[in-house]
Formats: structure tokens, C-alpha cells, sequence
């Protein structure tokens, strides 16, 4: 009987913070995107692997791969798959400077996170426009 108290004031309380606590921060929003980053490098490394054993298939596979790859929701899933390998690569080294020391001001925090996103759409814009343009499709 002398515990009740106690066993009721532990239900009431939360187990853990939750987001109505804490407010999502631009670093704390990066952090989660930098690791989704890195299970959607893992499919996308299947499709690398994928291309590259049709590849080595024969023509027949290969084509039957180029034929996914360059539909609608082919170049989706490889635009996608470029946007979060150079996301995941400005994070790590967003995270390598954090590791040698540095860009621990609020600041540079926010701005590190910023650039990592802004940088990340803009690279991948350029690389897919410039590919295009290489290609002769624009």
C-alpha cells in the first residue's frame, strides 16, 4: 500500500521527452535526415550492384535495367538516390568538423545545417541538369 502513491506518480509522468517538449531544431531535423540518408544508400548500393551485374550480364540484362532506370519512377528513385549520397557525404563532413573541434557555436551549427541541405538540392540539380544537357535530352 505505501508505494501506491509513488506507482501512480510514475504513470502520470512521461517515459521519455517527447517533440511537444522539445522543438525541432534545423540540427536535430539534419541528424534524422542523415540517417535515413544512410538506409536509402543501402537500397540505392542494390541498384548500383544491380546496374553493374547486368552489366556484366549481357546485353539482354543490361537493357532490361536501362528500360527500369530510364522510366518515370526510374529516375525518380536515382534522383532520389543522388540527392542522399551527397546529403550523407555533406553530413559526414559536417560531422568530420565536429569531430576535429570545430563548429560548435549555435551559429555555425545552424549554418552548417542549413548548408548541408541547401548545398545538397543544389548539387544534385546541377549534377542531374548537367547530365542531361550532356545527353542531349534538354
Amino acid at each position: 500500500m505505501a508505494d501506491a502513491p509513488v506507482e501512480a506518480a510514475a504513470r502520470q509522468r512521461p517515459l521519455s521527452p517527447h517533440l511537444g517538449i522539445y522543438k525541432p531544431l534545423m540540427s536535430m531535423m539534419m541528424s534524422i535526415v542523415h540517417r535515413i540518408t544512410g538506409v536509402a544508400l543501402f537500397f540505392g548500393t542494390l541498384i548500383l550492384a544491380w546496374w553493374l551485374a547486368a552489366a556484366a550480364i549481357g546485353p539482354d540484362a543490361y537493357a532490361t535495367f536501362m528500360a527500369t532506370a530510364d522510366s518515370t519512377i526510374g529516375r525518380l528513385v536515382l534522383f532520389g538516390y543522388t540527392w542522399a549520397l551527397i546529403h550523407h557525404m555533406l553530413g559526414g563532413l559536417r560531422h568530420f568538423l565536429w569531430d576535429s573541434g570545430h563548429g560548435f557555436a549555435l551559429r555555425t551549427v545552424d549554418v552548417l545545417a542549413w548548408g548541408t541541405l541547401i548545398c545538397s538540392i543544389t548539387l544534385t540539380l546541377v549534377i542531374w541538369f548537367a547530365t542531361f544537357r550532356m545527353m542531349g535530352a534538354m
